[in-house]
């Protein structure tokens, strides 16, 4: 059985449940037209909106609105790709476009994927939750990115807005040829009629046909009919990321734009208790010095000439209650609420306890992983405009309704009176859900009211003041019968709750704990092997450290633990790793395929290259599935360097293959990157690190080989942007330990503890 069993929280989301329903139940009967024309993405140029979605000009040019944010993930192809290919466009034709903040382009998938569900149960408590969550979606309209759920929330939306379009372009068509619109058929950017060779192209349908009401039902193509899904189309954003017209946050260049940078305060709890500017006002270029959420912000004409006269300004903080916080506390807290503090179970078969306390063999382990900071390439960056009692923004961002919000609420405007420009991102995993840096450029512009300013974040501010992936422990026991096969597996997590941090920043006001959080237990809680006996808890243990969704969240790190370790048991069960899972997995045939391609691929069970180590790990997050054969050799000082990454991947439809092994290389080097390097530190309340020398990134040299085969089986659309990270740290590990004998149970891997004499 899936699913929490902390009491007070079942009771809690069966009111969410029932009142929930009651509220929304009205408009269930309405539903929301989600092929309303949006007059944002209808006005502007010489192109005719067809639907909300889908607008095209009289060349034939088709611009698909996207409703997701491009952080490099690949979504401004994939989206429009579905719309294309019920559309029957020709893909040198597409293009794509920002959607606008409309409540037709909200998320309908993130927040029923952020329940503490099983995505398999179909009970009818998780089904009844699924259906508020699902309604509550439709009257929120959030539009967001995360959680690799862009593609599975417009499978559906973009699809019907392609092949409604296509109806009503031959509906033109077989109205201009008297005919009837089954004699006509449509193939990239036509359409044709049938047995007389005319045809007319979109562009000379376009007019006419955005004067009718589109269809609700077309008719959808059957996947064998796909011509464009499922092949490697060109990216449409990289012509302008290679000439240099894409335009991140930190492009914005607005008419007599100031610039402000930012100094925070260095120790979480604290807060600016004064400053004095006085010895600023004669710098060139100064305009203002602004107290700001966190800290203070200094404005000039140039950001140089604003960081030069912040390094000047003279600022007194008040440290608060943790400036005394370090490290090593945080870690302590976490030992003793290991053994001590109130464990919630996230999910329960058999009795792992009982088994435990009779089993002749048991193994036992302690993980550990510190917290880890986003690091994006573009550091966080908000350009706003305030007046005349309005408010514009400028930002890479993953939520730009969020950024609506609390852009009202600190500007002091309605929330129909901010209008939200969402430029490309240069970096997002998780670190541009949060709004600390929309709301401190909203109160600067509120400084210098007319007149709009840039705020950018240095890089050490990026990296001393981040939603830090939470720091965590995790320990295992597990018993072997004679054969070695498993008879019970207990695994307790220790850490704090993203989504309670999330929410305390986000609605101070609100704030409450989440156990059931799923992301404290994901990827843990929901193990495709079969244990008869298994118990998974979490103990929610807080830190005044901020946290926050990091890429594949608590995936990144269950998967570290419990992958490595399975590893553990195998070993001491004599077993070969990959034979041992295999034995585990006989009711789950998808992950059993794709665990046996990345074994096949990687060659294993012949004999490595003299001094590598060869480890193996699979895991499913995101309703995709993911298994890696890591090779790594490990020289005399313990340095550790990986050669090779085999990576098999089943995100049920495959949309653009080639965006799929841009994903599932880019998921290996992040998680590459924390798995040898990654590692924030406290000391004195602050963070010690705060630059690249100090957080180091994966470089070209160290990158290894790297090959992906996508496992196609036709199960619902997995997500692909995050689950490439979570199984590369185990694989690692596990072939670590193949190549020394020495296993690693906490990250980052140290040269220290494996060189040799």
């Amino acid at each position: 059985m899936s699913g929490p069993k902390n009491k007070s929280r079942r009771r809690f989301f069966i009111a969410v449940a029932l009142v929930g329903g009651g509220l929304l139940v009205g408009y269930a009967l309405r539903g929301r037209d989600r092929l309303a024309r949006v007059p944002a993405f209808a006005r502007g140029g010489k192109a005719f909106a067809l639907n909300g979605w889908v607008k095209i000009g009289p060349d034939g040019t088709v611009t698909v609105a996207v409703p997701h944010q491009e952080m490099g993930q690949g979504i401004t192809t994939a989206l429009p790709m579905l719309v294309a290919e019920e559309l029957d466009a020709d893909w040198s034709t597409v293009r794509a476009e920002q959607a606008p903040v409309d409540k037709i382009y909200g998320n309908m998938v993130v927040l029923g994927d952020s329940l503490p569900f099983d995505p398999d149960d179909r009970g009818a408590f998780a089904s009844a939750l699924r259906w508020v969550a699902h309604k509550a979606s439709e009257t929120l309209g959030l539009m967001v990115t995360g959680g690799s759920t862009s593609v599975r929330d417009g499978w559906e939306p973009m699809r019907v807005a392609g092949a409604s379009a296509r109806e009503m372009l031959v509906a033109v068509a077989a109205k201009r040829w008297n005919t009837a619109p089954a004699e006509c058929f449509t193939d990239a950017g036509y359409v044709l009629r049938r047995g007389s060779g005319e045809k007319l192209g979109y562009g000379e349908l376009a007019a006419e046909a955005a004067q009718l009401e589109p269809p609700r039902k077309p008719k959808l193509k059957a996947r064998a009919d796909y011509k464009l899904i499922g092949t490697p189309a060109p990216r449409l954003d990289t012509p302008a990321k290679v000439d240099g017209s894409a335009q991140f946050g930190i492009d914005v260049r607005l008419p007599h734009m100031l610039y402000a940078a930012i100094r925070q305060c260095p120790v979480f709890g604290g807060a600016l208790k004064a400053y004095d500017a006085a010895k600023l006002r004669g710098l060139p270029g100064f305009k203002a010095a602004v107290p700001v959420l966190g800290g203070v912000a200094v404005v000039a004409d140039s950001w140089w000439r604003a960081k030069r006269a912040l390094d000047q300004l003279e600022i007194t903080w008040d440290e608060g209650p943790h400036a005394a916080l370090d490290s090593g506390a945080i870690f302590a807290q976490y030992g003793r609420d290991l053994e001590h503090g109130k464990a919630t179970t996230y999910a329960e078969r058999g009795d792992a306890v009982g088994a435990l306390a009779k089993a002749a063999k048991v193994v036992e382990a302690e993980y550990r992983v510190p917290f880890l900071a986003h690091a994006t390439m573009e550091p966080m960056n908000c350009t706003a405009r305030f007046g005349n009692g309005r408010c514009e923004v400028w930002a890479p961002n993953q939520s730009p309704t969020l950024v609506q919000w609390v852009a009202s609420r600190a500007a002091s405007v309605d929330f129909g009176s901010v209008t939200v420009h969402t430029t490309f991102l240069g970096g997002g995993f998780g670190r541009r859900a949060e709004m600390d840096y929309v709301v401190q450029a909203v109160t600067v512009a509120k400084a210098v009211p007319g007149t709009p300013v840039k705020l950018v974040w240095s890089r050490e501010e990026d990296i001393r003041h981040d939603t830090y992936r939470p720091a965590a422990i995790s320990k295992f026991r597990a018993a072997l019968d004679g054969a070695g096969a498993p008879l019970a597996w207990w695994n307790r997590i220790v850490g704090p709750s993203v989504t309670r941090s999330f929410m305390d920043r986000l609605l101070p006001w609100g704030g409450m704990d989440y156990p059931p959080d799923k992301t404290n237990a994901e990827g843990a809680d929901d193990l495709p092997y079969e244990l008869a006996n298994l118990r998974v808890e979490h103990v929610l243990s807080k830190t005044p450290v901020p946290v926050g969704f990091w890429r594949s969240v608590g995936h990144s790190y269950n998967a570290f633990f419990t992958e490595c370790f399975l590893d553990e048991l195998a070993a001491a069960a004599g077993k070969d790793p990959y034979q041992f899972r295999r034995g585990l997995l006989a009711t789950h045939p998808r992950h059993l395929r794709v665990l046996a391609t990345a074994a096949e691929k990687a060659g294993w069970g012949t004999t490595p290259a003299p001094g590598i180590g060869r480890g193996i790990a699979l895991h499913a997050s995101f309703r995709a599935i993911v298994a890696q054969v890591a090779e790594v050799s490990v020289t005399d000082k313990g340095e550790v360097r990986v050669q090779r990454v085999v990576c098999a991947v089943d995100c049920g439809t495959a949309i653009n293959p080639d965006t799929i092994a841009a994903q599932m290389e880019s998921g290996i080097v992040f998680g590459l990157t924390a798995a040898l390097y990654g590692e924030i530190t406290l000391d004195k309340g602050r963070i010690e690190q705060a630059n690249f020398p100090d957080y180091r990134m994966l470089r070209l040299a160290d990158m290894p080989e790297a090959e992906t085969h996508i496992v196609e089986s036709g199960a619902a659309l997995g997500g692909i942007g995050e689950v490439g990270t979570p199984p590369i740290a185990p694989a690692v590990a596990n072939a670590v330990f193949a190549a020394t004998g020495k296993r690693v149970r906490s990250l980052p891997i140290r040269a220290s503890e494996l060189a040799r004499g």
